[in-house]
């Protein structure tokens, strides 16, 4: 049983995630057999004018072996639940989206530092890797399963992006190259968030973004410090939303007296439930054909002792 239960561990993953883990392995073997192909992929910020596309090419390229294997796991287990709930063509839309406007974060984080301290290595460090893609997916599973506990460590969903961003931040004062990864990790969170919260259309409703308190920016944070938070996040809400306030027919942010398109707290929470109730199923999938496996096997065992 417990082998085929692993067996269904590693099974099921989507063509899509399956063809991005090989262009990250791929990105990976060309800057170890080529390395002066990473003046040309990573972001240097010093030459990303004119190798512009390098915003692009960046987030698909580790330098090392930890973060490839790192990369691809996350992707291809991230992606094995957010996929069929968000859709092949959203789910590659929401990669490219987080991916390229965390290197244009990045590259300006950069020219700011190097414009205020005057050190010309803000310039010239390649920065690349996919982890800023990947801390935009812990946010997805944040919104669509913020309950469900990971098996082992008994961690739910919606604290695993505040998990690893605190991580980073800790790991940031010990070693240079976490250090290095910091801004990519933030820069992806966050920008995954205003995606989710804001823009994503759902196909079923047509409505945009995610207005619901579960998915508020104060979320990512302890409680304690949320009444300090949600002053300041709901700056950014008028920003992006206009005024703020709570429509009389329960659809969420108006502007005046006009309803905004796609602030339904009701359908964020259908949605939460059925990604929940998508990924039960999947796992009674999983646990039924792992049953099954053991069935047979049994059964084929039985008739060999008959035989004998």
């Amino acid at each position: 049983m417990s082998s085929a239960t692993g067996a269904n561990l590693f099974s099921g993953f989507t063509r899509l995630c399956k063809g991005l883990t090989a262009v990250l392995v791929c990105g990976y073997i060309a800057v170890q057999i080529f390395p002066s192909a990473l003046t040309y992929l990573a972001l240097i910020p010093a030459r990303t004018i004119p190798f512009g596309w390098n915003l692009i090419t960046a987030g698909y390229i580790e330098q090392t072996l930890h973060g490839v294997i790192s990369s691809t796991i996350g992707l291809l287990f991230i992606g094995k639940i957010l996929e069929p709930i968000w859709g092949s063509r959203e789910f590659l839309k929401f990669i490219f989206i987080v991916n390229f406007l965390t290197s244009v974060c990045v590259f300006i984080t950069a020219i700011s530092f190097y414009y205020i301290t005057m050190q010309e290595n803000y310039l010239y460090f390649p920065l690349c890797g996919f982890s800023g893609v990947l801390s935009g997916l812990l946010v997805g599973l944040k919104q669509i399963i913020p309950d469900q506990e990971l098996p082992t460590l008994r961690l739910k969903m919606k604290w695993l992006p505040s998990i690893m961003l605190l991580l980073a931040i800790v790991l940031s004062f010990i070693t240079e190259e976490a250090a290095t990864y910091l801004p990519i990790l933030i820069f992806g969170t966050y920008i995954g968030w205003i995606y989710l919260r804001y823009f994503q259309r759902k196909q079923e409703t047509g409505y945009k973004g995610d207005p619901s308190d579960e998915f508020a920016f104060s979320t990512f944070f302890p409680e304690l410090v949320r009444p300090a938070i949600d002053p300041i996040a709901s700056i950014f809400d008028r920003m992006l939303c206009g005024r703020s306030e709570a429509s009389t027919d329960g659809r969420g942010y108006t502007v005046g007296s006009t309803t905004l398109p796609g602030s339904d707290p009701i359908e964020a929470t259908r949605r939460r439930e059925r990604g929940a109730r998508a990924l039960e199923e999947r796992l009674a999938t999983e646990r039924l054909i792992g049953g099954g496996a053991k069935s047979k096997t049994d059964e084929s065992e039985r008739d060999a002792s008959e035989n004998v």
